[in-house]
């Protein structure tokens, strides 16, 4: 009687009922949404490897002068012309 529930109707006929098989409707979401979770971090994985073997180095920024030079007087090297 773990799966079965008799329920009496009218008269002497007893109506059945047993849980339904098959697949949790939340179980199912869950996997596939689990599934394209990981379908988009491994697409972003692939995409980002292959970005870093194919594109050049990024260029950096110049260095304003005024910059350098502040670099250069922190170090104790005097700057050109001065």
């Amino acid at each position: 009687m773990a799966d079965e529930f008799e329920f009496p109707d009218k008269g002497n006929k007893i109506i059945y009922e047993t849980e339904a098989k098959g697949f949790n409707p939340g179980l199912l979401v869950l996997l596939v949404v689990g599934g394209l979770v990981l379908l988009f971090l491994v697409g972003n994985y692939v995409l980002y490897s292959y970005a870093q073997k194919t594109l050049p180095p990024r260029k950096k920024k110049p260095v304003s002068k005024k910059k350098m030079k502040r670099e250069r007087l922190k170090q104790g090297v005097s700057a050109p012309g001065e």
